[in-house]
């Protein structure tokens, strides 16, 4: 429990890599609560047990069948780990093509925050976004803010050209006359986009009028401009996301396959692991885009407007869902391990870890699924988005994942899954 507690405190350290303060808050309240119930776990739940000694099965629902033993020779999960190791390339390489298809609509994911226009019709704000949208225009919702410094009244006539510059480009609907300080050392003009905060067209204007317009308006002339306002702002913090998304990402399967590689004494399970998780979440990457930028299921749970997915939401379902990930692989491998130890060969030794561990993983996975279900059933787009994330990731990962690729690989990698080298195996460690 501690050592599958650490690994998703592990994966939500690496949000910290970002340096953006309002990640760090989710962050940290995150690992705050894997603790607590860490610490709870190791304490307060034996506590409890103790008090409660043979009474803990008294209301017991039902009687157990002799095929419902976790572990039994007869039970579903040992035959079904059979069926998985007797077409090991057939099991493993269906669970990689139906991920990988999964994760295709992932390539076209586009990273921008949301606004108003994605709340629910009955949202007064959403009704307050539609109306500027329908009489001023889709860029009105987030006009942009061109802030300048002049050396003084010479620089008004620069001003004038730039506003006609920005004036003349096809994205821009319009530009404010400028508006000067009481020293006539500082204008500011307003630039309202003929498209919506979150389209790629208003991105792309941005950029363009960064590192073209006003370069070319202001050059040898001691004025300098800068783009912002709430939009720009916007862009700027999903750039730095995505820029920054490489290196938590890294950071975190670094991390947690050094944890699994000390925890089992395997070089091979962590890497396959990470790479299995990798796809599963990519996956659920896809599912997202499909749904929610794409509108593949209707206009009802994406509030009747496709837009791009939030840049935070990745990264923090990256590190959630790889936690909850190793968390399912160390209940199967640990048991499988222990089975190997005991002197069974590497098929049986799979065979049975998954026979005593799958009841347990999958029911695990299915309370997660529905809790995470519940939170599509919200209005608010980003709850939505989150939900059916998790659930999807949660769910392929420990019934696709857990259930029949890991198997499958392990059978097909045999002794050569618990390689490690020489001089860092302890003595009695398995290899």
């Amino acid at each position: 429990m501690v050592f599958a507690g650490s690994t998703v405190t592990a994966s939500l350290l690496g949000l910290f890599l970002l340096g953006l303060p309002f990640i760090y808050g989710a962050a940290l309240g995150a690992i705050i609560a894997v603790l607590l119930v860490m610490a709870a776990s190791v304490s307060l739940l034996p506590a409890m047990l103790g008090f409660a000694g043979t009474a803990i099965d008294r209301l017991r629902v039902g009687r157990r069948r002799r095929d419902q033993i976790p572990g039994d020779k007869q039970g579903f999960w040992w035959a079904w780990s059979h069926q998985v190791q007797r077409r090991p390339w057939l099991a493993a390489g269906a669970t990689v093509a139906v991920l990988v298809l999964l994760a295709m609509p992932f390539l076209s994911l586009r990273l921008a925050f949301t606004d108003a226009g994605t709340n629910p019709a009955s949202y007064t704000s959403r009704q307050a976004y539609d109306l500027l949208a329908k009489g001023f225009g889709p860029g009105a919702n987030g006009p942009l803010v061109v802030a300048m410094r002049l050396p003084g009244a010479g620089g008004e006539p620069v001003v004038t050209a730039l506003r006609a510059d920005l004036g003349g480009l096809g994205d821009v609907a319009s530009v404010s006359p400028p508006a000067y300080s009481a020293a006539r050392t500082a204008a500011v003009l307003t630039v309202i986009p003929r498209s919506s905060p979150q389209d790629a067209r208003t991105s792309a204007l941005v950029q363009r009028i960064r590192a073209q317009v006003v370069p070319r308006a202001t050059a040898h002339t001691g004025v300098s401009a800068l783009v912002g306002g709430q939009t720009a702002a916007s862009i700027d913090t999903a750039g730095l996301i995505s820029a920054r998304l490489a290196v938590v990402v890294v950071f975190v399967i670094a991390l947690s396959v050094l944890l699994l590689a000390a925890a089992f004494r395997s070089v091979v399970i962590p890497v396959v692991s990470a790479v299995a998780t990798l796809l599963s979440t990519g996956a659920a990457y896809g599912v997202i885009v499909a749904v929610f930028q794409w509108g593949w299921l209707g206009t009802g749970i994406d509030n009747g407007t496709i837009a791009p997915v939030d840049p935070w939401i990745p990264l923090m379902l990256f590190a959630l869902l790889f936690g909850f990930s190793m968390d399912y692989q160390v209940f199967l491998v640990s048991r499988i391990r222990e089975e190997r130890l005991a002197g069974v060969t590497d098929s049986d030794a799979v065979a049975r870890g998954l026979a005593k561990t799958g009841r347990v993983i999958t029911s695990a996975a299915a309370i997660m699924v529905c809790l995470f279900a519940a939170f599509v059933l919200g209005d608010l787009r980003v709850l939505r988005v989150i939900g059916l994330g998790m659930a999807v990731a949660v769910l392929l990962d420990a019934t696709l994942v857990r259930m029949v690729a890991t198997p499958a690989v392990l059978q097909l990698l045999g002794r050569a899954s618990w390689w490690f080298p020489r001089f860092s195996r302890s003595r009695g460690a398995p290899g």
